[in-house]
Order: structure tokens, then C-alpha cells, then sequence
């Protein structure tokens, strides 16, 4: 289910101003200690500073003058250290080694994961590696604080939206889905809907890859592909376990999308995530994985679709009157734009010299009532559905994404550097 990069409300605490541990301090301070430790306390004092940045990510790449070293924050990679070839291999061998991995093998792709427990109390850490050209490299993926959850209200959706999306969640039965790219913040919304079904009255399963949060009150299951456990398999097992809700963490294959269908017909509240471009789209994936449209109109109740964007940094930023093509693209007249004020961040330390610092989600959300459920059946096309569904009121990603230009949140650049086809 690993979006996450994805977590919607990125700004933490550590994002903050006042003494943080930023990107030039970081850098000088782990170039200080290249000479003076070994790889061991070097690895852990990266592992720490990540946690502190609000990384998502951090990325080991092998190259011909060393280890490259970066960060992920905000969704955008940031040099942070260049090793020297000669490090190189005790770093991936430390790194491998905390991650159980097995530390001979350099042939083929492995997984690992390093616990909270060698971490010292703080998060999980999933681990994936294989072989390039010039060594070893790794990812490690900084899982979500389990103790931090991200409210509907605080994700970036519209009032009007958050309120469909809570109607919709408290229905009885049928699917709730939410999709977009990779890193868009899905998996953190449907933790989110979760959480507003978590009482000791109902019995709540989720089924992901890797468990991402720890939820009390909640049974979670790991698949493993390597003893073909996978999504479909455990989906079953589930359904015979007197589920009141399920949360799938993806719906990546036919088998898999026709049992979650089965299920959200047969009484049980269904939550997952697909890879989709935009709500209506998601019908397309559905009639391609073989379902017949009256059981994706009787079992889908809403979609939202999603992206992530970065906000303008609230510590280093300024005021300013948009030109006329700013105005025509956000609907203004343009004889009005000296009236209007938005706002963009200005490069610095506090904000990885971006400009931006934590991000918003932008929402798109489809409700699939009477009318929406009819044009399914009769089979219209996802633009058809997205034409019908805006006539009735729908908010767009571009609008949403326009509304938070207008309000200061973010801006027209970081807008068509997500939403391209809004440009």
C-alpha cells in the first residue's frame, strides 16, 4: 500500500522553524563525523536526522565517485552526502545488517525491515535493495508515525468534500476507494476513514503490503509474496472471519478487485486504494479487470482521487499581485488582479532553499448516487462520468488546486509541476 510518500499533512512538528536540523547543517555535520566514526554511528545519526526532517525517504545510490546520499521531503529528492567508493560497501553491509537482510548476497533484489526496537523507539523502516552497474543500492522507507493519525479535516479536503466522504463511510455496506499515483497520499485518507470506523462494536481487518500503522483495536495482516500470501489469498481467508470492515491496501489485479466487489455487496464496508488517474477513471480500471458495470454501480459508493502538493514555506515567503496570465488561468479578471494577493515561498535554509515546506492534499470526490449509478449500468465512458458528475456539483483536482492558490497555501508553479494537465 505504499504510497507514502504520501502522507498528506507532511508538515510536522520537525518542519518547523527554531534551531530544526535543516539541509546545510545536516550536511556539515554528517562531513565532520566521515573522518571521525565508522559507519555504524554515521548511519544511526542519519537515520535520526531523517526522522527529524519529516523524510519520507532515503535513497543509498551507488556511483562511480562514491555513495550518494539523499533525502526525500516534500516529495523531492535533496543531495545530502557523497561518500567515498572506499565506504561504500560498509555502509550498505551496516544498513543490510540492521535490516536482516543478508549481507553476502549482492546479486539479486532483497527486502528487509528494521525495527523500532534497533531504532531506539522511533519508526519502522522498510528496506529494499538489488544490484546496479557501479554496486549495491537501497531505499529505506520511513513508515508513518503509528502514534500520529491525520484527521479528514486536516488532509486538504474541502468542507463540502469531508462531509461527503464522512456520509459515504457511514453507509452500511459497499466501497469506499481512493486513488491517484504513487506518493499521492491514498494510503494515509484511507487510514484516515479507518479511523473513523475504529470502535470495539465493529470488527476491523486490514490486508496490506508492508503494514504501514499500527492501529489499536484493529486486526492487521501482512501479505508475503514469497509463500504466495498475496492480497486476493488473505481477502478470502478474511471473509470468512465475520469482518464488520475491510481495508485493502491496493487493488492490483482482477482476482483481488472481483473478491473486494463480492464483499461490499454481501454487507461489509470495503476501503482501498488503485492506481488511477482521476475518479471517473476508476470505473475503466474496474470494467478492465472483468467486472460487470451492475456490480461496480451496486458496489462502489464513492472514489477520491488525489494529489499531494507542497505548501508555500510560512517562514520565508511574500506577498504578491498575480500578472494577467496568472489572473486567466485562476479565473480572475484580470482588470482585478492588483486586488488580489497570493503568496509564494521565498529559497532559504528552513525550506531546503524550495521555497515550500509540508504538503496538502487536493481532492477530487465522486459520490455514486442514483444518477451516477445509472450512466455505469448503461456503460458511458469515464468522461462521460466525469462530465455528469461535475454538472452535479463535483469539485475537479484543478479547481481544488486553484482554490489553495487563491488561499495562499500553495502555488501556480507547484500546481502544473503535479496537475500538468491543468496547464
Amino acid at each position: 500500500m505504499n504510497d507514502d510518500k504520501e502522507i498528506a499533512s507532511d508538515n510536522t512538528n520537525s518542519q518547523g522553524s527554531g534551531g530544526e536540523v535543516r539541509q546545510k547543517a545536516l550536511q556539515e555535520e554528517l562531513r565532520s563525523l566521515i573522518d571521525v566514526v565508522g559507519p555504524g554511528p554515521l548511519v544511526d545519526l542519519l537515520l535520526e536526522r531523517a526522522f527529524e526532517l519529516g523524510a519520507t525517504d532515503i535513497h543509498f545510490d551507488p556511483r562511480v565517485d562514491g555513495l550518494h546520499v539523499r533525502l526525500r521531503v516534500d516529495g523531492i529528492l535533496h543531495g545530502i552526502l557523497q561518500l567515498k567508493p572506499g565506504m561504500t560497501s560498509q555502509v550498505i553491509s551496516r544498513l543490510k545488517l540492521m535490516a536482516g537482510m543478508d549481507i553476502t548476497e549482492r546479486r539479486v533484489a532483497q527486502d528487509g525491515h528494521i525495527s523500532n526496537a534497533v531504532l531506539k523507539g522511533q519508526r519502522d523502516i522498510r528496506v529494499g535493495g538489488g544490484p546496479t552497474l557501479h554496486g549495491e543500492r537501497l531505499v529505506l522507507r520511513l513508515m508513518p508515525n503509528a502514534r500520529e493519525y491525520t484527521s479528514l479535516d486536516q488532509l486538504g479536503l474541502d468542507p463540502a468534500q469531508a462531509e461527503s466522504v464522512r456520509t459515504y463511510i457511514q453507509a452500511p455496506y459497499g466501497m469506499i476507494l481512493s486513488v491517484g499515483p504513487v506518493g499521492s497520499g491514498k494510503s494515509t485518507t484511507m487510514y484516515s476513514c479507518l479511523e473513523l470506523l475504529n470502535n470495539p462494536g465493529k470488527s476491523l481487518i486490514t490486508i496490506e503490503d508492508p503494514v504501514e500503522r499500527r492501529m489499536e483495536g484493529v486486526n492487521q495482516i501482512q501479505v508475503d509474496q514469497k509463500i504466495d500470501f498475496n492480497f486476493a489469498e488473505a481477502l478470502r481467508g478474511v471473509l470468512r472471519q465475520d469482518p464488520d470492515v475491510i481495508m485493502v491496501g491496493e487493488i492490483r489485479d482482477p482476482e483481488t478487485a472481483h473478491i473486494a466487489v463480492r464483499a461490499g455487496l454481501t454487507g461489509i464496508r470495503v476501503l482501498s486504494t488503485l492506481h488511477a488517474n482521476e475518479t471517473a477513471a476508476t470505473i475503466d480500471v474496474f470494467r478492465d479487470f472483468g467486472i460487470p458495470p451492475m456490480f461496480i454501480a451496486d458496489s462502489v459508493n464513492c472514489v477520491i482521487s488525489q494529489r499531494l502538493l507542497r505548501k508555500v514555506c510560512s517562514n520565508s515567503s511574500e506577498d504578491y499581485h498575480p500578472d494577467a496570465a496568472a489572473c486567466q488561468f485562476l479565473g480572475i479578471d484580470p482588470n482585478e488582479g492588483e486586488s488580489v494577493t497570493l503568496k509564494r515561498g521565498i529559497p532559504a535554509d528552513c525550506n531546503f532553499h524550495t521555497g515550500y515546506m509540508g504538503r496538502t492534499g487536493v481532492f477530487e470526490v465522486l459520490p455514486v448516487d442514483s444518477e451516477i449509478r445509472d450512466a455505469i449500468i448503461q456503460n458511458k465512458s469515464s468522461r462521460e462520468l466525469h462530465k455528469l458528475a461535475a454538472e452535479r456539483g463535483m469539485m475537479s483536482l484543478e479547481k481544488a488546486a486553484k482554490q489553495k492558490v487563491l488561499s495562499g497555501e500553495t502555488t501556480i508553479e507547484e500546481l502544473h509541476r503535479v496537475l500538468v494537465f491543468a496547464a
